[in-house]
């Protein structure tokens, strides 16, 4: 009963952000407005993150970090979201610089890039048992796969894909955002806040991970990945 309680919650809250992202694309924004949007936006991850920090290290107990870590998520989906779609739905409105690369290139980028974004998503599921989104939080560390490279290839990926989706769009203020709004933002997120959320459920097997794990850039593992132990909610 209290597991469909709490999923049912989650299923409102993706609802509400999923109404949200419609309104912007039914009604794109224009001129400053939508500037402040997709930059003020996402500006708004940093406040959300320090005050979920603050509620984090308040509220330790298992329970509490759970749906701490449930409501920032959700949270994203307004502050990466709607400046993400905006930006999106407006891009050819923007007073741009053309960037010099044929539109097959960047066509490729998005598909691959856009593949390995799906594939961090299968690796989180299948090996940490969780689903992005705080859909189901992971309830055990992946440490295996594209894991074993990196502690976070679904944001890799996810920046890559940015990228390449401006390269497609031969945009280069497109690009920039990514580059200099959005991704500072997204590990200012990851340093703060997820780290510290992964090292209160998981403890030591987080911790062990994170000292052999580079943080973003893939390195080769070194040596044989031991498999983590299961998170008994």
């Amino acid at each position: 009963m209290k597991h469909a309680v709490e999923l049912s919650i989650r299923l409102v809250l993706l609802a509400f952000i999923w109404l949200a992202w419609w309104w912007v694309l039914s009604q794109p924004f224009s001129g400053m407005l939508n500037l402040c949007v997709i930059i003020g936006g996402v500006l708004l991850v940093y406040p959300v993150v320090w005050f979920g920090r603050k509620i984090l290290d308040r509220q330790q107990s298992p329970g509490g970090v759970v749906w701490t870590t449930t409501l920032v998520h959700y949270s994203f989906g307004l502050t990466f979201g709607v400046p993400t779609v905006s930006a999106l739905a407006t891009r050819r409105a923007w007073p741009d610089w053309v960037l010099p690369v044929p539109v097959a290139i960047g066509w490729w980028l998005v598909v691959l890039t856009g593949a390995a974004s799906a594939l961090t998503v299968a690796n989180l599921a299948l090996k940490g048992l969780g689903a992005p989104f705080a859909i189901a939080l992971s309830r055990r560390v992946a440490t295996e796969w594209m894991y074993a490279w990196t502690r976070n290839p679904m944001v890799l990926a996810t920046l890559a894909f940015g990228v390449s989706l401006g390269v497609w769009f031969q945009s280069a203020l497109f690009v920039l955002w990514v580059l200099v709004v959005f991704a500072p933002a997204l590990l200012f997120f990851v340093k703060v806040y997820e780290e510290r959320e992964l090292e209160l459920r998981f403890g030591a097997s987080y911790l062990a991970y994170k000292a052999r794990t580079p943080m973003l850039w893939p390195r080769k593992p070194a040596g044989e990945v031991t498999r983590p132990a299961l998170l008994v909610p």
